[in-house]
């Protein structure tokens, strides 16, 4: 199974990596696939790639689901 993540850019390191939060987590992403990625926005990550912007509820919503199911296990 492939899983994609919620990420906020933090940081813009350079043209193609930016720091981001994973929930409390931070690392450097790969955000070349991203058209002009901005400090704030939440980004979908797999693999170490921003693949898609996506709305902050839209993130939220995502990260509520993987606690509650990371508490179910």
């Amino acid at each position: 199974m492939c899983l994609a993540v919620p990420a906020k850019i933090l940081e813009i390191k350079d043209t193609d990596t930016a720091l981001c939060d994973f929930n409390g987590v931070q690392k450097e992403v790969n955000v070349s696939l991203i058209n002009e990625p901005v400090v704030g926005e939440w980004v979908i990550v797999h693999v170490g790639f921003a693949l898609n912007r996506i709305d902050a509820q839209e993130a939220g919503k995502t990260l509520q689901t993987l606690a509650a199911i990371e508490h179910e296990h």
